[in-house]
């Protein structure tokens, strides 16, 4: 968001609370701690006081007559809060107000990190927002498919629907959703409401076609993840007559592989017939892999996600994702949908 001097004069000015604030020396002072974030200002001694009123209590006009109070340079004072807010240090406070108080305090750490990666003066708030105002249905009950669907929930997706013939059952930890140290999502998140159109599906360790091709026909954007004998993969993003979907995937395997549709057809018969070489780690970022993916999504829509027309895969033990591209494929008839 940028920071135009007119709409500066409005705003409630609050430092971000993601950022640390030190002191260099007596006359620098540095909001943030890694270069990548941090932004330094020199000339600060005895400033220390300005900083303090930036909580978001005062608008501009209010902060700048409070520090002429402490006996600061008003010209000074203004011309550290324009800096400020063009090196993205500050949120605009009244636009957390778009969220409820007691969803703010629950989703600080998400609205922090919202407010930071994406550079946006208003905490995160529209970010939570739209976040809140989603319904993502997560199919599958495998390890990674739980932790996805818990994921979601403590980012603060409004519904997250958990499908599949043992949604119910607790994860490998004793909860239904995510990993030790994020807590258990909210029960009412995980409870099934096939009213509600999602706004994406999340298809976990399924090698069923017949759900894909009913989202492709309904035109539901929908992800894939999947974790087994020790490689995870997530992706791809599928957008109905926009991008390639999952039987193009089927289709360029079938060219390299003419087995393929045989072995297809076996895995959709034998579901669960053998245990996954999924362990903790793999289940655990192959579910923090599809979420981020699946987040991307909801608040800045497929072009902000790496995984339209693509997957993201990872094998054991290497710990690094690569991407493969997948381009629709010409026998597939999937972007001549109407």
């Amino acid at each position: 968001m940028s920071y135009p001097g007119a709409s500066i004069l409005l705003m409630r000015p609050a430092l971000k609370p993601g950022l640390a604030t030190v002191w260099r020396n007596r006359d620098t002072v540095q909001i943030g701690i890694d270069p990548r974030r941090a932004v330094a200002l020199t000339g600060m001694r005895g400033a220390g006081s300005l900083l303090r009123l930036l909580d978001g209590s005062r608008d501009r006009r209010q902060v700048l007559a409070a520090a002429g109070d402490l006996g600061l340079d008003a010209a000074a004072a203004d011309r550290v809060l324009t800096l400020l807010a063009a090196a993205g240090a500050l949120d605009d406070s009244p636009a957390g107000g778009q969220l409820p108080a007691g969803a703010r305090a629950r989703l600080a750490p998400e609205l922090a990190t919202a407010s930071l990666a994406h550079r946006d003066a208003d905490g995160g708030a529209r970010t939570l927002v739209r976040r809140q105002a989603a319904c993502v249905r997560v199919h599958g009950a495998s390890r990674a498919g739980l932790w996805i669907a818990g994921m979601l929930a403590a980012a603060g997706v409004g519904l997250v629907v958990s499908t599949g013939p043992t949604a119910s059952q607790p994860g490998p930890a004793g909860s239904p959703a995510p990993p030790p140290g994020r807590g258990p999502a909210p029960v009412r998140a995980l409870r099934p409401r096939p009213r509600r159109r999602p706004d994406l599906v999340v298809l976990a360790d399924t090698h069923r076609r017949e759900l894909p091709a009913a989202l492709a026909r309904h035109r539901v954007p929908h992800l894939a993840a999947s974790a087994s004998e020790a490689i995870g993969v997530v992706g791809p993003l599928v957008l109905p007559g926009r991008s390639a979907c999952l039987r193009c995937l089927d289709l360029t395997r079938a060219e390299r592989d003419p087995a393929w549709p045989l072995i297809l057809a076996q895995l959709a018969s034998q579901p669960g017939a053998e245990p996954l070489a999924c362990d903790t780690v793999l289940a655990t970022m192959v579910a923090a892999q599809a979420a981020a993916q699946a987040l991307a999504f909801i608040d800045h829509g497929a072009q902000a996600t790496a995984v339209t027309g693509g997957t993201l895969e990872l094998v054991l033990p290497g710990w690094q994702w690569r991407r493969r591209t997948w381009p629709p494929h010409p026998d597939c008839g999937c972007q001549r949908r109407d």
